[in-house]
């Protein structure tokens, strides 16, 4: 199951108590769902919590119930309310104007109450609402075909606490999150620390992935180095060893000759430990750059340390 469905699920085990919250919910499903005006309330959804949840949902919210409903097992359900009578019911509950044109608003005053608030939220993420699977990027949105709706959720959304981003899509009004605490924070707040904590430790498995992504680079590029140079210090002792000339260094350059020779897969600090008695990785590397000092300018001469 998809993780947006997950979501849904466990926001339908809230219990539908008070009837203030029930009208809440009801009052943002209608107002983000497919289509909701005096002419039908038309609900679409696959989720298996939410088609359990609706009916229950609005006889306690309006006691009434819906005109179509769908078949057991069908997989995307569609709830309808086309009776003029149970519409007015709905649109009274809300102080929705029924005669003339009408352009959805939320009416704030009946969201007074933070329980309501969430309540209405919910609603609205259970019709409206998907969020990314948290494994691969992090996106969570409300989407409403109402314009007014659309302006005005945002600032119910900032009263909560929270900081959305808004955005249109093919005539839709998107109200997004795009950072995974402020989807954590939104999905608790919601009624799902489950799936909120699934948001959390799949960014804590991405950042663990990262870091051991970005050591192992690293260590790669360390190694790459390590070989790189130990290539050409071998080469040069090597050329030293081909002239003659190795055999006349001082004992602790021939020491660090045969230590690189005899050891190429080790760095500096390694073979400085090696070294009797051990000195620094600073004094080994300084005895290797004389090594190459001495094979690069092609002299005859030994070379004594400074």
């Amino acid at each position: 199951m998809a993780f947006s469905a997950d979501v849904k699920q466990e926001l339908c085990r809230q219990s539908v108590s008070r009837r203030c919250c029930a009208q809440a919910e009801a009052y943002g499903i209608l107002l983000f769902c497919s289509a909701f005006d005096r002419r039908q309330a038309r609900i679409v959804t696959e989720s298996p919590g939410l088609k359990e949840r609706l009916p229950v949902l609005f006889r306690r919210a309006f006691k009434l119930s819906f005109d179509q409903v769908p078949e057991p097992g069908e997989g995307k359900g569609i709830f309808l309310l086309e009776s003029p009578e149970k519409l007015r019911t709905v649109f009274d509950s809300f102080d929705l104007e029924w005669d003339g044109a009408v352009s959805m608003h939320i009416n704030l005053a009946r969201l007074e109450e933070e329980h309501c608030r969430t309540a209405f939220l919910r609603g609205a993420f259970l019709a409206g609402g998907s969020v990314t699977d948290p494994t691969k990027g992090y996106h969570l949105e409300l989407a409403t075909s109402h314009y007014h709706v659309g302006r005005e959720a945002p600032a119910l959304l900032r009263e909560a606490g929270f900081e959305p981003k808004e955005t249109q899509r093919k005539g839709n009004h998107v109200v997004y999150f795009k950072h995974s605490d402020h989807i954590e924070d939104f999905l608790t707040f919601l009624g799902a620390p489950v799936s909120a904590m699934g948001v959390m430790a799949a960014k804590i498995e991405r950042d663990i992935r990262g870091s051991v992504n970005r050591q192992v680079n690293c260590d790669s590029a360390n190694l790459d180095k390590t070989v790189a140079a130990a290539r050409e210090q071998t080469a040069a002792i090597a050329r030293l060893r081909e002239s003659g000339r190795l055999d006349a260094l001082p004992d602790k350059l021939k020491e660090a000759a045969r230590l690189r020779l005899e050891n190429p897969e080790l760095n500096l600090s390694q073979l400085a430990a090696l070294c009797g008695p051990p000195v620094s990785k600073s004094a080994f590397n300084h005895r290797m750059r004389k090594l190459m000092e001495l094979a690069q300018a092609g002299a005859g001469k030994g070379g004594g340390e400074t």
